[in-house]
């Protein structure tokens, strides 16, 4: 079992119990899965972008990525529908927690002035979106490797009903969130 999940279990239950007034364990917010996405807007003109993101997202996740495509086509993007346009991974279970281990201790302390995580980042439902401006910052990506710096956005699902739920389940794992 990996720590991350100990940790839930010994610490973040009781606490969120206490704090929610939940009536029972199974109402306590969890974490359902995390999702990394990269958009690669130029693989409309550079196939060899795809490869290249692939290679760095099943490094940063230890899964292989799933190809997302443009749903529409856009004549002013020279875009069509069905061509490839993103690479996404979900993670859940073990990986997904040390996944989220990783990002809270290793990268996240990696990033150049960093002063926390935004708040104002949950969608109303509990669920938070994280996005990173490069992907160098994980520890996993070989600074020679790579042939371009590339964006990627992490989403944190959660089962919590509210922003504040969310947060709180969020900060008990080690998030940090920005003091405003």
């Amino acid at each position: 079992m990996s720590r991350l999940k100990e940790k839930y279990k010994k610490e973040v239950i009781p606490s969120l119990l206490e704090l929610h007034g939940y009536q029972s364990i199974m109402q306590v917010p969890r974490l359902e899965k995390v999702v990394i996405n990269i958009g690669l807007g130029e693989a409309v003109q550079n196939a060899k972008a795809l490869e290249a993101a692939e290679r760095d997202l099943t490094a940063i996740s230890g899964q292989h990525p799933v190809i997302t495509r443009a749903k529409k086509s856009i004549a002013a993007f020279r875009l069509r529908a069905g061509m490839p346009i993103g690479l996404k991974v979900t993670l859940r279970g073990e990986r997904m927690y040390d996944f989220f281990d990783k990002l809270v201790n290793v990268v996240l302390s990696r990033i150049r002035e960093f002063q926390g995580v935004s708040q104002n980042s949950f969608d109303g439902r509990g669920n938070y979106t994280l996005g990173l401006k490069e992907q160098l910052i994980f520890p996993e990506i070989d600074y020679d490797k790579i042939d371009k710096v590339r964006g990627l956005e992490i989403s944190i699902i959660t089962t919590a009903n509210t922003d504040e739920e969310g947060r709180h389940l969020l900060e008990l794992l080690g998030m940090p969130f920005a003091k405003d």
